[in-house]
């Protein structure tokens, strides 16, 4: 018999999304059910090769820029310090490996907030913008500088008479190249992580060509490794320069500790990208916590034979008269002019070494827009930035509106630059220490603030008596506080600019922040809302197709194998944890329906306008296989009869096992009674079974194979 209405409401699940319908839209009668696919949240995993080459679009990318900056501002020891840093690089990320295992949607925004409050949590996510918003300009005209250049060299072969002015080309470049980038990222992160793979695997190629080169000229010339000699001017001690301090720097006779410090934080910059690594762990594919540690001892190999190995290679190659004078700017293109080989091989070496380089440092621009849209994100999913920024975009789901903001602010600083890379470096250098400070502290006092187990632990933790004492974090964070200080003495522009801009941000969230409860309160006296101000600040904005039929192909299930997961209160979700731990979901499609259930006298006047309650079923939905790594397709079948629904779309989709929660008012077995009637209403193929399968809260099950 059919089940009671009182009955199949305990059984129904919530629909989420807006739509129009009409009747047959909605009817579940033998013709077939159509169905809602909701597909801003219809997710897609990356490997931890993809984290890692977003990554690394930044951090490696320093390589073609770092040397000329830090030796600039320090001497001939900047290959020492650059090593070191991309040494040091490793120990910062094992930090925010742990804050990941911790936060799925973590960085320093989620991190700092949970642990230090909002106010410290603004600081820091302003601190962070300035370093998102400048790894744009700086990568893209220092790509700029290295493409003119390039076009300089050969335009003598071709006997024209003329040069590009560089920082004028440069800017042009950069102009094209955030342009480009955020085309990209409007589409999503699929294209965009495609892209910093293929980049990083041809940066690659070329390290490993450059690497036998120069080992082959050194071999030939013979060379020697720097002095380790350093040397401090007006523009790199900024505001010390003319102190008792600054005068004793500048004629070396106090250095020591100090003057490590300074130069330590004049080589930081090399260590950019690791903020974006906990912005894309959401993305990360399954297992997710393995993967990340992957991606994080890649990013190391690659980063110190890369940017550690070729800022050595470029002191010892290329002669000291030419290296600042006509290199500081595009140092990897002076190596490849001044290695063991005919001039026109070494034109042609310059030439593969110069757009790699555009590629990589392009590729950096890319990695600002993927980390400062996922910031803006965990800001505004906590309502200090203004909901009108996470409208998804109606055709590819992102936030397109952060990502215009983003290029906006990007393309403004590359103007007001003039292509001018070593100011952008020094400015630079403000975001990408402070946010790692933020950071520590926060992951610093979590140890003491929660005590919990966790997956994973930085190194080096002693235990007295009942106490853990996290040396590891400890030092991370005391160099990095250490340094940071020093460079707001140090670092004139860096501070200015960056304080400006924190300023501004702190500005806009406030301002945002109160626009935002102003809207929510009007809201909650709707009386379909009925969550609270914070629940409704930190639920998911979606999108959906709308009328379709139900088949694999029209809710875009392309795998061999599918299983269904039914759901209705955003609390009762065992289910979906269950079958996301043990489904392998590179051979089967996870599909979790929700069902709306109306009344036969009213299906013709379909209401699809979705409740705060029925948002958050599906926001948690997002939030659970996000912390797996593995995709879902959410669907809506509005019907009549619950158990039907269910029944019929496992039937219609061809699933191997239907995954339910425990009813309130209902047993377990009266569940599977009721589904198994609805079966055989059905009168399915005798040779085809699906296994039930019926969980409790505490993951006790019943199950049949129908």
């Amino acid at each position: 018999m059919e089940p009671s209405s009182s009955h199949q409401h305990n059984f129904a699940t919530s629909a989420n999304h807006t739509g129009n319908s009409s009747a047959s839209a909605v009817s579940a009668s033998s013709h077939g059910i159509k169905v809602v696919v909701v597909t801003s949240v219809m997710l897609s995993f990356i490997s931890f090769w993809r984290a890692a080459a977003i990554v690394l679009g930044d951090l490696g990318s320093t390589a073609y820029y770092i040397g000329g900056i830090t030796e600039r501002a320090i001497g001939e020891a900047a290959p020492y310090f650059i090593f070191g840093v991309m040494i040091f690089a490793f120990a910062v990320r094992l930090v925010y490996i742990e804050s990941c295992s911790i936060f799925t949607r973590g960085g320093v925004y989620r991190v700092v907030r949970n642990v230090l409050g909002e106010g410290f949590a603004k600081v820091a996510v302003s601190a962070l913008m300035f370093d998102y918003i400048l790894t744009g300009p700086i990568s893209s005209v220092s790509a700029g500088q290295y493409l003119a250049g390039l076009i300089n060299s050969f335009l003598p072969t071709l006997d024209i008479p003329y040069s590009l002015d560089l920082n004028l080309s440069s800017q042009l470049f950069a102009i094209a190249i955030i342009g480009y980038f955020w085309w990209v990222n409007t589409r999503g992160i699929t294209e965009s992580s495609s892209a910093a793979l293929h980049i990083i695997q041809i940066t690659g190629v070329m390290i490993l060509i450059m690497l036998i080169w120069c080992g082959y000229t050194i071999y030939v010339r013979g060379a020697e490794l720097p002095r380790f000699l350093i040397s401090f001017n007006d523009e790199s001690l900024g505001f010390l320069a003319h102190t008792k301090l600054g005068e004793s720097l500048l004629s070396g006779t106090t250095l020591g500790a100090i003057g490590i410090i300074i130069a330590l934080g004049h080589s930081m910059l090399a260590m950019s990208g690791e903020e974006s690594l906990a912005q894309v762990y959401r993305e990360i594919a399954a297992p997710k916590l393995t993967n990340l540690k992957r991606a994080a001892v890649a990013i190391l190999l690659f980063s110190v034979s890369f940017t550690g190995v070729f800022s050595f290679l470029a002191v010892m190659i290329i002669p000291d008269e030419v290296r600042l004078s006509q290199y500081a700017d595009n140092l990897l293109s002076g190596l490849a002019m001044h290695v063991e080989a005919p001039e026109f091989v070494r034109l042609g070496l310059q030439a593969f070494v110069v757009l790699v380089g555009f590629l990589i440092l392009s590729s950096a621009v890319n990695t600002s827009f993927v980390g400062a849209n996922g910031v803006l994100n965990r800001v505004a999913e906590d309502g200090i930035l203004a909901d009108w920024f996470r409208r998804p975009h109606p055709v590819h789901g992102t936030t397109y509106r952060m990502i215009n903001m983003i290029a906006l602010f990007q393309l403004t600083t590359v103007i007001l630059s003039g292509g001018n890379v070593y100011l952008l470096g020094e400015a630079y250098a403000f975001g990408v220490i402070w946010s790692f400070v933020f950071n520590a502290f926060a992951m610093l006092a979590l140890r003491f603030k929660d005590r919990r187990p966790r997956e994973f632990k930085v190194p080096l933790n002693i235990k007295i008596g009942d106490v853990e004492f996290p040396v590891g974090i400890l030092l991370v964070f005391t160099v990095l506080l250490t340094v940071a200080i020093a460079n707001l003495f140090t670092k004139s522009v860096a501070t200015v600019s960056g304080v400006l801009f924190t300023i501004f941000f702190l500005i806009l969230f406030s301002v945002s922040e109160k626009l935002n409860r102003l809207a929510k309160a009007r809201r909650m006296r709707n009386p379909r809302e009925n969550l609270s101000l914070e629940d409704l600040q930190s639920l998911e904005k979606f999108n959906q197709e709308n009328g379709l039929n139900i088949t694999p192909e029209s809710i875009g299930s392309e795998k061999p194998n599918r299983v269904l997961v039914a759901v209705k209160r955003y609390t009762n979700l065992e289910h979906l944890d269950k079958c996301l731990e043990v489904t392998d979901t590179d051979k089967t499609d996870i599909i979790v329906m929700t069902v709306r259930v109306m009344n036969k006298d009213r299906i013709a006047s379909f209401d699809t306008e979705m409740t705060s309650e029925e948002r958050k079923l599906f926001t948690e939905v997002v939030n659970l296989a996000e912390e797996y790594g593995k995709p879902v397709i959410p669907i809506i079948v509005p019907g009549y009869n619950a158990f039907y629904s269910i029944v019929h779309t496992a039937k219609e989709l061809g699933v191997s096992e239907v995954y339910l929660g425990e009813s309130q008012r209902f047993s377990m077995e009266t569940e599977m009674e009721e589904l198994a009637m609805i079966w055989g209403y059905e009168r399915p193929d005798e040779q085809r079974k699906i296994m039930f399968r019926v969980f409790d809260n505490e993951l006790q099950k019943v199950e049949a194979e129908l």
